[in-house]
């Protein structure tokens, strides 16, 4: 992190963070808690290990962590993470198609499992299908790699699918209540197809009006095996987020040795972070089709029953959807 940008975060958190000196001992400044913070961010070293580095104690520096960590999220949240607009995704899906080359899509969704040490009496409920312990991050991100929409704490038990249907995210966008604009010709399109505003996820997201995901099995056809490359490759803005917030963060290199609820406070200063980042000094990941061929096949092993309700109407609805997108892009 540079200067400016430390310096400029410091003053936004300045009335979050400023302690009264007493008598016995002077309180630590709001720059000293801050980097105490984004050091066990930036490495996921224990509390013990920078408390000599600081020469502060053990348990001054847990609480100064949780502390700062509170004040991201509050300060900075609706700065770097606002709540989004039918401007929004507008916005979102056009560079969505100049970058990625998917029509209409507004962001792209994927869980990463945030890997944790076992929380007392909690069971299995953290074990996740990986074999560790883990709580899971639901994430939204738009085409410059910038988290639009989380989701943090579901148990690392649960499925990518299952955590989107608990979430607020994933009712609001099964009801049409996410502010998308209306089905729309595309401009660049050969055909007249109205093609709604949509999401893009793996095969674990279940697949709907506006969230698509590939076609399952193998030795698909050549119009499917098309859709599911612009689908996949569409879907590498979110993996590269994930990639990202992992090498600007290290603690997500290590098991996380706290509670739940302080593990959460975690995530949510990493998230912020990570878009305050973003803006100053924006990092992506640009690859060349030629390096990963496999895309074309990604994700299409088995086909689950993961429809919202079961309802034949919406299936079919969302077929419709994802053949009128397989068209567009066989002839392109």
């Amino acid at each position: 992190m540079k200067q400016t940008v430390f310096d400029n975060l410091v003053s936004m958190l300045q009335h979050k963070l400023t302690l009264k000196h007493t008598n016995f001992r002077p309180a630590l400044t709001v720059p000293e808690q801050v980097a105490i913070c984004l050091r066990f961010l930036a490495t996921g070293d224990s509390f013990e290990s920078l408390a000599h580095c600081f020469r502060v104690g053990a348990s001054t520096v847990r609480k100064m962590v949780m502390r700062v960590c509170e004040a991201i999220w509050t300060v900075l949240k609706d700065v770097h993470l606002p709540t989004p607009t039918t401007d929004t995704w507008r916005q979102n899906a056009e560079v969505f198609e100049k970058r990625w080359g998917f029509p209409h899509c507004c962001g792209a969704i994927d869980g990463k499992h945030v890997t944790v040490f076992s929380p007392p009496n909690s069971g299995s409920t953290f074990f996740n299908y990986k074999g560790l312990f883990s709580i899971v991050l639901l994430a939204v991100a738009d085409a410059d790699s910038r988290f639009i929409a989380v989701d943090i704490g579901d148990f690392g038990s649960n499925s990518d699918g299952g955590v989107f249907r608990r979430s607020v995210f994933g009712p609001r966008l099964s009801n049409d209540r996410l502010g998308l604009s209306a089905d729309e010709q595309v401009a660049s399109s050969p055909t007249n197809a109205r093609l709604p505003f949509v999401f893009v996820g793996d095969e674990a997201f279940p697949l709907s009006k506006h969230l698509m995901r590939p076609f399952p099995g193998r030795g698909l056809t050549q119009r499917k095996t098309a859709f599911n490359y612009h689908l996949s490759r569409a879907r590498r803005s979110v993996e590269c987020a994930f990639g990202i917030l992992a090498q600007r963060f290290r603690i997500y290199h290590r098991k996380i040795c706290l509670l739940p609820d302080s593990v959460v406070s975690v995530i949510k200063a990493t998230v912020v972070l990570h878009n305050m980042l973003q803006d100053v000094s924006p990092e992506t990941a640009a690859y060349d089709d030629e390096m990963f061929p496999q895309l074309a096949d990604s994700g299409c092993t088995t086909d689950r029953p993961t429809s919202i309700g079961g309802c034949v109407h919406y299936r079919a609805e969302a077929m419709a959807v994802r053949e009128a997108f397989t068209d567009y892009f066989t002839l392109q």
